[in-house]
């Protein structure tokens, strides 16, 4: 073919795909797909893959999007993170010559439930010894609330080692530290509760609301106290032992988090998603393609071959069609040690997907065989090979192009339900699994709706993305269905 005939066939076919709107509208969505996809480590980061196979201790675990605060009568306060650029920090001396690094956080709480923790990141110092590390003193300077103590001491000259994290909500002795002043504010505590609020207190609870005289009145109907807190920290540090604020940073982790809110480990569900489309479209679009391929050649060549050939091919391709799929895939991950790796499942996919593309592409081919061009190239001598792949298989090509966009929804559902069965590989971010991890985590029982349904609906949507594209491209394609 000539290429002005080719480029004139190419606009024919645009001006004829561009009238079908839900075509367009399929087309749009894999543009911004496409995009989502490769653009994932500039929009997140490159260290995801490796990043997410651990706790992200900086984020809360299980919190909603920011974004139901708008439709919720309850207010949860917001994820806040300071670095040191937020930090005004002053550097003074005590009597001893140590240095005394200090800086204040005002924070202000108008919500009905407070943050779930404090948490301090990168502190580093050059200490080599934890007889030289800093020492770290924080308290809590709460709003006026009128005969009660406003500053509460959190941690007093507590050694901290370079890089440690300090997590209060959980810490111990801050847990000690908040009982003995909610005792020195009259709050009657019972031995025998005091030693449980030391294993099990949600410490934040307490520091953002309301003295009230009875503890179990805090415990059950906590009232919010509104107002600016300022958290007050002093590290100390010996002569000759220099602390690096550079890299510091203190999480308010919020009871809500970003635009998808997290799971169990404190991932964020937005950067699962984006980095799902990457693995989903991959697999999506490479298993479409080769089961077409392979579907497409087989059928043709059955069908040109014809007698005893034909038969013999006809009888693998329903062998194959015979096996049932997805128990043969879960044997085979079980065979596999439990996941089976992306590559082996799209080889997999492809092994079980082109026997019913192959049964339509011979039934095709059968009617193009009879075609007077195809005895004319075989009267002039031409190969099989060359009749095959020059003559028949071009004419199969708009149905190829259908099957392609139509297969690619399938392939995805596929990875999805090994995934979501455990068998999906571990090492990579996949829709399926963060299904899975949900399943495993309770989430669905617990309520958790966010680690479910983004999931499934960007799965639902790349399906329809393909599904809008093949039916358009069909009826452009396929004479009969455009006379419809």
């Amino acid at each position: 073919m000539r290429w002005v005939d080719l480029k004139d066939s190419m606009k024919s076919f645009w001006n004829d795909f561009r009238r079908e709107k839900s075509g367009m509208f399929g087309l749009l969505l894999l543009i911004l797909l496409l995009f989502t996809a490769l653009s994932a480590p500039f929009i997140t980061s490159p260290d995801i893959p490796h990043k997410w196979k651990t706790y992200w201790l900086e984020n809360p675990q299980n919190a909603p999007p920011a974004w139901i605060n708008y439709f919720s009568s309850t207010k949860k306060a917001p994820h806040v993170i300071y670095t040191y650029h937020d930090l005004h920090i002053t550097e003074s001396k005590d009597q001893f010559g140590n240095t005394v690094y200090s800086f204040e956080i005002p924070y202000k709480y108008q919500y009905d439930e407070p943050v779930d923790d404090i948490v301090i990141f990168k502190l580093l110092s050059n200490a080599s010894s934890p007889m030289d590390a800093p020492h770290i003193s924080i308290a809590l300077k709460r709003p006026v609330q009128n005969g009660y103590s406003r500053v509460v001491p959190l941690l007093i000259d507590e050694p901290v080692s370079s890089n440690a994290t300090i997590q209060l909500s959980t810490n111990t002795q801050v847990r000690k530290n908040v009982i003995n002043w909610l005792k020195q504010n009259k709050v009657n505590i019972e031995p025998t509760l005091e030693f449980q609020l030391l294993a099990t207190m949600d410490t934040m609870r307490y520091l953002f609301s309301q003295i009230q005289p009875n503890i179990q009145d805090m415990m059950n109907k906590p009232k919010p106290l509104h107002g600016t807190y300022i958290l007050m920290v002093n590290v100390t540090s010996k002569p000759g032992i220099s602390v690096n604020f550079n890299n510091i940073e203190i999480v308010f982790k919020g009871r809500t988090y970003g635009i998808m809110g997290t799971d169990d480990r404190g991932r964020d569900i937005w950067i699962g998603l984006i980095w799902g489309s990457r693995v989903s479209l991959a697999i999506g679009i490479a298993v479409a393609l080769l089961s077409v391929l392979i579907g497409i050649f087989y059928g043709v060549t059955s069908a040109y071959l014809g007698g005893w050939k034909d038969e013999f091919l006809q009888r693998i391709n329903e062998f194959v069609a015979s096996i049932p799929t997805l128990p043969i895939l879960i044997l085979l991950g079980v065979y596999f040690g439990g996941h089976i790796m992306l590559w082996q499942l799209v080889l997999l996919l492809v092994a079980f997907g082109w026997v019913g593309i192959s049964k339509v592409a011979r039934s095709m081919a059968l009617q193009i065989k009879e075609q007077t061009y195809i005895e004319a190239a075989r009267a002039l001598g031409a190969g099989t090979g060359r009749i095959v792949f020059k003559h028949m298989v071009p004419q199969l090509l708009p149905y190829a192009f259908a099957q392609i966009a139509l297969g690619v929804p399938g392939a995805i559902l596929s990875e999805a339900s090994l995934s979501f069965l455990g068998l999906g590989d571990p090492s990579q971010i996949t829709w399926g699994q963060m299904l899975n991890e949900a399943q495993r985590a309770g989430a669905a029982v617990n309520g958790y709706w966010w680690e479910v349904i983004p999931p499934g609906l960007a799965i639902t949507l790349v399906g329809l993305t393909f599904v809008l594209i093949g039916v358009a491209l069909d009826k452009v394609l396929n004479p009969r269905l455009r006379r419809i």
